[in-house]
């Protein structure tokens, strides 16, 4: 199935270079561009797309605005931010809009291809360097003591669950995880529903950074 793809970002040259990398994948379809926020919410609305790209810094709107605009207004849309280095305290501020995804704008093209397909698919990606900046932006304290922190959660969860989240941090679906995991895909929505629950974090994206802060990403569990 095509996926359908909305990309909005203000400067033409970056659009176009997004665009022509979304043209090297056959499934990908870019559907509507817009060039300020306000296009983006109106474009979405329009054509209903299953990915919105957005650049975070837009006229008009940002792209933090227009991402919980869109989510309201299209919820089966699922968001991406596009990023550069130096923009720490806007993705901190997106993981409670809504956003689905975090990419830099300067990452290698195969990352943006697999974070749209992710997210198309229901799961949350995260560039890794992005998730690294995050980190070391959330909350007080230093790195060391919030790792600390998020270790003492996650101990909170299974084996099995801390595997599961591990495997949400790489950007896995729910679907990729059961394959992952030899198990039904009901079996993995049921954990990752408890994980989040017990983690008391409001979605994908949210549990994802937890599990860099926890080091559990790349690590399979036992």
């Amino acid at each position: 199935m095509t996926i359908r793809l909305l990309l909005a970002d203000d400067e033409t040259m970056i659009r176009a270079g997004v665009a022509a990398i979304m043209a090297t994948d056959p499934d990908l379809e870019v559907v509507a561009e817009a060039a300020d926020g306000r296009a983006a919410v109106e474009a979405a609305r329009r054509h209903r797309p299953d990915v919105a790209l957005l650049d975070i810094r837009m006229p008009r709107m940002d792209g933090l605005a227009a991402a919980a605009e869109i989510r309201r207004a299209v919820p089966a849309t699922a968001v991406i931010m596009l990023t550069t280095f130096g923009e720490d305290d806007y993705i901190a501020r997106a993981l409670t809009g809504g956003a689905a995804g975090f990419l830099l704008k300067s990452g290698d093209p195969r990352e943006l291809l697999a974070g749209v397909h992710a997210v198309a698919g229901g799961a949350a990606f995260l560039s890794p360097r992005v998730a690294q900046r995050v980190v070391a932006h959330l909350g007080g304290g230093s790195r060391l003591s919030r790792a600390a922190a998020a270790r003492r959660r996650v101990q909170a969860l299974t084996a099995r669950e801390r595997q599961v989240l591990g495997l949400v941090g790489e950007g896995l679906s729910n679907a990729e995880i059961a394959r992952r995991l030899n198990v039904v895909e009901g079996t993995v929505k049921a954990y990752v529903s408890a994980i989040l629950a017990r983690l008391d974090v409001r979605n994908r994206v949210q549990a994802a950074i937890l599990a860099y802060e926890a080091g559990l990403v790349g690590d399979d569990g036992p």
